[in-house]
């Protein structure tokens, strides 16, 4: 997550948390651990919408340059405290590995490039 003016960041947060993943366990354990998947991932999007919140205040955005996991970011920006993201340009960038700084960084780079294409008619 980062707010970008030019082309560097002004302000930033990147970072990990863990989700667990899929078990081959059956029965009560598979919807425990199911359970406990989803709160997991329920708190990474409260966290991810807590620190948009705190970087990108009301107003400021230009565009979005989302990316990372697809579920994700619908959640996200779902969030009602969000909503004045929802309308904005939007740049998709589904394929950016993990959050570190120089990803963010790179999908700064992305996110601002355009894509040219020459027809020879």
């Amino acid at each position: 997550m980062g707010l970008a003016r030019g082309p560097s960041f002004v302000e930033s947060k990147v970072g990990t948390r863990h989700v667990q993943s899929r078990t081959a366990a059956g029965g009560w354990s598979q919807q425990r651990f199911a359970r406990r998947r989803g709160n997991q991932a329920d708190e990474l999007v409260r966290a991810v919408a807590d620190h948009t919140l705190r970087i990108l205040p009301r107003g400021i955005p230009a565009g979005l340059v989302v990316g990372g996991d697809r579920a994700l970011v619908r959640e996200l920006l779902g969030d009602a405290r969000l909503d004045h993201l929802v309308g904005l340009p939007r740049r998709e960038l589904y394929d950016l590995p993990d959050p570190r700084r120089s990803v963010l960084e790179d999908a700064l780079r992305r996110g601002r490039s355009v894509r040219v294409t020459v027809e020879d008619a």
